[in-house]
């Protein structure tokens, strides 16, 4: 697991607005402790009116099979036991995208 790669997760019932679920998430950081950074995606375009948002188009690199929405506001610590499979890779420019965004938003 990698920076970068596209997996499936299992996130426990959210609260509010919070992601849950299986779905789809972009890998951000990989630790020794057992814990992975995610940025959970949604296929619903409708979230793009947020800030820290990202369209991603789906690809024969990421192999999403559908327009998907990379939630950056929504990064969030995983254990490792919660990651199913990895399916994909963001390619270079999504991967600089989504570093800015989250410099922007974590004011870096």
């Amino acid at each position: 697991m990698k920076k970068g790669d596209i997996c499936v997760i299992h996130l426990a019932a959210g609260i509010g607005h919070e992601q849950f679920g299986e779905r789809p998430a972009i890998l951000m950081s990989d630790s020794e402790a057992g814990v992975a950074m995610a940025i959970p995606l949604t296929t619903n375009r409708e979230a793009l009116r947020f800030h820290h948002t990202l369209a991603i188009l789906p690809d024969k690199q990421n192999n999403l099979k559908q327009e998907s929405v990379a939630l950056i506001f929504h990064i969030r610590a995983v254990d490792k036991a919660r990651i199913l499979k990895i399916i994909g890779r963001v390619n270079k420019k999504y991967q600089e995208k989504i570093d800015k965004a989250l410099r922007e938003m974590l004011k870096l």
